[in-house]
This record gives structure tokens, C-alpha cells and sequence, in this order.
């Protein structure tokens, strides 16, 4: 199918199924379908199953979106507590389009859960509440994780009863757009096929020896070969070692769960010059779940001692806090904790981990390929062949699962059927009625001034200003800092530095947030102290006092987030 006639289809509101071979456009037609409804006022929810492809469309993880967690099950406890929390249940009432990436990685369970909740929050038993959904992906992709006892039958959400009731129309981009006209393109589409023959063989054989230059990523089937290398490498680094131990908190059985879910080790050593990974989101410092990076130094911390300094590839340098991850009850109480600063040895990472990311070049070996379509996902990271350095190959390297082939033909039939149909029928009238019944806009000179806008802002969303209007929104709804913090998944630290950005760079009127005139006269007096002594343990480099030395003299003794807040109101 043609792009303009996927668009077509899209703009009528109906449920689409976005589907095809790596690099045949998938993510820049739903980035013109967003555009063009943000440019018409409709509400889009702009998804994605893992948190590095909802990067790529600017949006956040669908779990996030829908509050559904890491969950299997939602009881009706769950549903009626969710309904309570006012950010999740403003941003699911409003939606009018749901948009979800990399759908492949979705568990069956998982979709089913987003229309459970959808048709809770939507008071209908419409699917997915009514709203439109669409989903965009390949299923040639890795399948979701799941239970060691899973086929993948039980686990590719087309076999959900969730995409049963959606109906979803199917649209099959066949035209082009990643790898041209380079030799990697034929091979990716004779696997897809599973039609390769020597020529495709020997191509990838020819890799072999390639000169693919000092910058590239190291991709392995297995944990081990990739723990293996990135030891190896941390080692011949001559520089002084850190380790970084996690802090675990409350239930046994469930700190072990979260041990062996969370990519975090358990025990992280690190040097200057390390090249490291991001396996945690947060949107707030900069970086996402695959960020690449290299250690560039050490900071000595106030409240954790010592924490590493990143230069990310795009040149951003952050100081990496540790993050918590968590389980909570029923009641919204924490009751297994793992803490742990958010990075991993990245010399060397898993074709799984690799899902969603486009890279320049990449050595690759699939000699211990253990799992269909394994092979095909390691390839399509690549946009050209030049790119490729390929060790070696096994048989089930370049195998696809067989009930993705089936689903894939069926997919191509029904796209092909669609294609023929709506390709020169003229659906302005529909579009127009759904627009409407999203309450959007149809004035003319109003979609105008939206689309320069858009232009101008390139058509992404600035995540630092959005964060910042999240909390915004929930301190002017009279939330206090510990539960806009619980609500965003965030530290009272963060939502702090919010506040204090929302006062200087908007005038937010903080003012009920005031900790007590006691408390921040103490503050005032030990920073006036402090300063004048000017010692120089007291300053961090950019001339901002310490925290340390003032939570020491205080008395009695506060805490860090105490200190932080009444800072705010120290002139």
C-alpha cells in the first residue's frame, strides 16, 4: 500500500493496522497523521511498547500511558483505584486517538488490558471505549517477552481477543525509504519471503572482514557473550574502578522478582572512558531506556557519595542519579524496592535490547541464534550493508517464526484488498465527520496558524517543557509534592527542582508549598553562614552551595527534600 492511501485511511478514523518492512516509512506516516490532527485539535495519545521506540515518537510507554504497569491482570479494585488517580484519569478521558509503536513487542495480555481499561475510563463497551487505535509494526520483530512455557501464539497480540474486536483495517507500506537501493535490502526482503538464495548468503559471508570503522555497536544473541565482552573491555581500561551497590527494600520474593526483570545489575563497576547504556526512562534528565553513553568522570554526591558523570553520543553531559523501581499493593504503598543508579556496560548489548534503534554500523554474531527471527531483527538495525560486520550465521539465524508468515501473507492479502478499494475513492466527507466527532476544528485560517506552529517546532513535542507542565497541572490541582511524585513516578527531589523552575521561568506562585517561616529563617542562617566562611568543600563547581553542610547544622536535624524546598524561599 501506498503511503497517501494509508493516510487516506487514517484521517477516516478508522482502526489501522501500520505494517512492513523495515524502513518502508511506518514511523514518518504516523509523525504526518499526528501532525495533521494536532493541527486540527484532536486529543492523540502518541505511544510505544518499549521506552526507546516511544522516544522516537515522542510520546511515553503505553503501560505508562494506560496505568497498567507491569501487570498481568486488572481486578476491579485496580480499575476503580486508577479512576481516583486525576492525571491518569483526565489523559484517558480525553483521548480520542490512541497511537501504539512497535506493537510486536506488545503482549496479548497487555493489549487486552489497555482495552479493559480504555472501556472503564470510556464508560463504553465499545472496543477500546470507541476511540480510534492505532497500532504500527512488524511482526517479523522479536516477540514479547513472556512466561518460559509460552508459544508465541499465546504471546503476538494479534491473537488477542482485543484485536479480534478491533477490527482493525490493514495497511502494508511497500514503498522503500531506509535502505534504497543497497544489497541489504534485498536480503532483509528474500528473509521476509524465506526465499534466500546463495547470492544473499554470500553477501552477508563477504562481511566477514569489513572495515566498518572505530565507532560501532557489538550485537549477541545471548546475555553471556555480551556480560563476557563488556568485562573484557572495562578491564583494559587503566583507570580507577567504582562500584555501585543496589539498595533493596521490603518483601524477599519480590525484590528477587524485580532482580531479574529490572536490567540494572546488581552490582555495578564502572571506570572513566566506560561505554555505557541507559536502561531506565526519564524524560526529566534527558535520557531513555537505550541511551548510549560513555563515563566521563566522577562527582563526589551530597546524599549518595559518589555518581557518574555521562556524555551521552548527542554530546549532553548528565550526572547519574540512582532510580527505584518498584511493586506497590493495591493501596498505592511500595512494598519491594530496588534501587540503583540506571546504566549498564554497553561495549556489547542483546539483538532484543537492539529492537527499535537505527544503527550506522554494528558487528554482529548470529552463530548461537536461538530464537526465529532473531537474525532478521540484528540485520534490520542496519541502514546499508557497509555498515555490517557479520561473525558468523546459523541455520535458524535467518528463519522467521512460522505463524508470523502466515499472519504476514494474510496481512499483504487484506492490504492489497484495501489498497484496490480506497485507492481512488475520495474520503474528504469522512474525514471531515471525524474530525467533528473528536472535537476538533475544521476552521480553515485556525489549521493554518497550527500547522506553521507545528513547522516551526519540527512537529516534536519538547519533553522537558511537558514534564514541567505535568507537574504544574497537578501542583495547581492542590496536590502535595510527595504525591505529585507518586503520581509521576518521580523523586520529591525532581518535583522540587520543578517548582523552582515553574516560579523563575513562569511565575508559578509556589507559595503554598511554603514549608513554615521557622523553617526557612533556620535555612536562611545556616546559608548566610556557609557563605561567608566561602570554604570550598561547601560549593559545588558551578558556585551553588552544598546541601550536605547545611542539612548537618540544622537542628533539629531535616532532611534533603526539607532543605531543598525551603531553599526555594531563601532570597
Amino acid at each position: 500500500m501506498k503511503q497517501e492511501t494509508a493516510l487516506k485511511l487514517l484521517k477516516a478514523g478508522e482502526n489501522v493496522f501500520l505494517t512492513g518492512s523495515a524502513g518502508a516509512g511506518k514511523t514518518y506516516t504516523l509523525n504526518q497523521y499526528i501532525n495533521y490532527l494536532k493541527a486540527r485539535k484532536v486529543p492523540v495519545a502518541i505511544t510505544a511498547s518499549t521506552g526507546i521506540a516511544a522516544t522516537h515518537m515522542n510520546g511515553m510507554t503505553i503501560h505508562t500511558w494506560a496505568g497498567i504497569g507491569i501487570k498481568d491482570v486488572l481486578s476491579d479494585a485496580d480499575l476503580k483505584n486508577m479512576k481516583e488517580r486525576k492525571y491518569l484519569k483526565e489523559h484517558l478521558e480525553n483521548a480520542q486517538v490512541l497511537i501504539i509503536d512497535e506493537i510486536s513487542m506488545l503482549h496479548a495480555k497487555q493489549l487486552n488490558l489497555v482495552n479493559q481499561v480504555l472501556k472503564y475510563f470510556k464508560e463504553s463497551d465499545e472496543a477500546f471505549g470507541g476511540i480510534q487505535v492505532i497500532v504500527a509494526g512488524d511482526f517479523f520483530q522479536l516477540p514479547p517477552v513472556g512466561r518460559n512455557d509460552e508459544r508465541n501464539r499465546d504471546k503476538f497480540c494479534f491473537m488477542s481477543e482485543a484485536w479480534v474486536e478491533a477490527k482493525f483495517r490493514v495497511c502494508y507500506l511497500t514503498e522503500q525509504h531506509r535502505q534504497g537501493n543497497d544489497f541489504l535490502n534485498d536480503i532483509l526482503n528474500a528473509i521476509r519471503r524465506q526465499d534466500i538464495g546463495p547470492q544473499h548468503l554470500q553477501a552477508l559471508q563477504n562481511t566477514r572482514q569489513q572495515d566498518i570503522g572505530d565507532t560501532f555497536t557489538r550485537l549477541y544473541t545471548h546475555n553471556m557473550d555480551v556480560d563476557t565482552i563488556n568485562f573484557k573491555h572495562l578491564n583494559k581500561i587503566d583507570a580507577e574502578s567504582r562500584q555501585f551497590d543496589a539498595s533493596c527494600d521490603g518483601n524477599d520474593k519480590l525484590i528477587e522478582t524485580l532482580k531479574s526483570s529490572v536490567r540494572a545489575p546488581e552490582t555495578l563497576t564502572l571506570k572513566k572512558h566506560a561505554k555505557v547504556m541507559f536502561v531506565k526512562n526519564n524524560f526529566d534528565m534527558g535520557y531513555i531506556n537505550g541511551s548510549l553513553g560513555e563515563v566521563i568522570g566522577f562527582e563526589e554526591d551530597d546524599e549518595y557519595g559518589c555518581l557518574p558523570k555521562v556524555k551521552l553520543t548527542d554530546g549532553t553531559v548528565l550526572l547519574v542519579e540512582p532510580e527505584t523501581w518498584s511493586i506497590d499493593n493495591e493501596a498505592g504503598k511500595t512494598i519491594a524496592s530496588f534501587q540503583q543508579i540506571p546504566l549498564r556496560l554497553a561495549w556489547a548489548i542483546t539483538i532484543h535490547k537492539s529492537q527499535g534503534m537505527t544503527l550506522e554500523a554494528a558487528e554482529i554474531n548470529l552463530s548461537h541464534t536461538f530464537e526465529k527471527g532473531q537474525g532478521y531483527v540484528a540485520l534490520s538495525r542496519l541502514k546499508t550493508l557497509d555498515g555490517l560486520r557479520l561473525l558468523g550465521f546459523n541455520e535458524q539465524a535467518l528463519e522467521l517464526d512460522s505463524l508470523a508468515i502466515k499472519a504476514d501473507r494474510r496481512f499483504q492479502e487484506l492490504s492489497e484488498e484495501a489498497e484496490q478499494n480506497f485507492a481512488e475513492i475520495d474520503l474528504t466527507a469522512q474525514h471531515k465527520a471525524f474530525i467533528r466527532h473528536c472535537g476538533g476544528t475544521l476552521n480553515e485560517v485556525e489549521i493554518e496558524r497550527n500547522e506553521r506552529k507545528i513547522a516551526r517546532s519540527g512537529g516534536k513535542q519538547n519533553y522537558a517543557s511537558a514534564t514541567l507542565d505535568e507537574t504544574r497541572a497537578l501542583f495547581e490541582e492542590g496536590y502535595e509534592i510527595e504525591d505529585i511524585a507518586h503520581e509521576r513516578g518521580l523523586t520529591p527531589a525532581t518535583i522540587i527542582n520543578h517548582l523552582a523552575r515553574l516560579h523563575k521561568e513562569q511565575g508559578l506562585d509556589i507559595s503554598v508549598a511554603h514549608p513554615g517561616e521557622e523553617v526557612v529563617e533556620q535555612i536562611r542562617k545556616i546559608y548566610k553562614r556557609l557563605q561567608k566562611r566561602q570554604q570550598s568543600d561547601h560549593f559545588n563547581d558551578d558556585g551553588t552551595i552544598k546541601l550536605r553542610p547545611i542539612v548537618e547544622l540544622t537542628s533539629p536535624r531535616m532532611g534533603y527534600d526539607q532543605v531543598r524546598l525551603a531553599l526555594l524561599y531563601v532570597e
